[in-house]
């Protein structure tokens, strides 16, 4: 069988939303293959969030998980000292966060419970990260 050859990357929708009924506009990120693990999914996502904070190092990191040493704000969590974030370490909290229920993944309208579960990524797929707000006095 013959090599198959990527024409251009592919975009993924990332959106996030929260049980409270927020949701994000949400942004593309950029995937060659059409198969991915859900756990290269979220490495991926965690790394370009990361290198886009440590870009412009704002005073508010909007991403997937709390990093270490942080405040959770309205908008996301402000580093108490500012500093680059690990993007290894940050992937490390994601990976432990999906395992422990801390947010969910959908692909399309259908959950995905394994981190080494391969998920189509066709052109338009919106992965949905579903992150489980604790309800107030339960």
């Amino acid at each position: 069988m013959p090599a198959r050859t990527v024409v251009g990357m592919g975009i993924v929708m990332v959106v996030d939303e929260t049980t409270s009924g927020s949701r994000s506009d949400g942004w593309g990120l950029e995937i060659a293959e059409e198969r991915l693990a859900v756990r290269e999914v979220i490495r991926r996502r965690v790394f370009q969030e990361v290198a886009e904070y440590n870009a412009r190092t704002p005073a508010v990191f909007q991403g997937l998980v709390q990093p270490a040493d942080t405040e959770r704000v309205l908008n996301g969590y402000a580093l108490r000292t500012p500093r680059r974030i690990d993007p290894e370490t940050q992937t490390e909290l994601a990976l432990k966060a999906f395992m422990g229920n801390g947010f969910l993944v959908l692909v399309g309208d259908r959950q995905v419970t394994e981190l080494d579960e391969e998920i189509d990524l066709v052109l338009g797929t919106e992965v949905t990260f579903l992150k489980l707000v604790p309800l107030v006095g339960g």
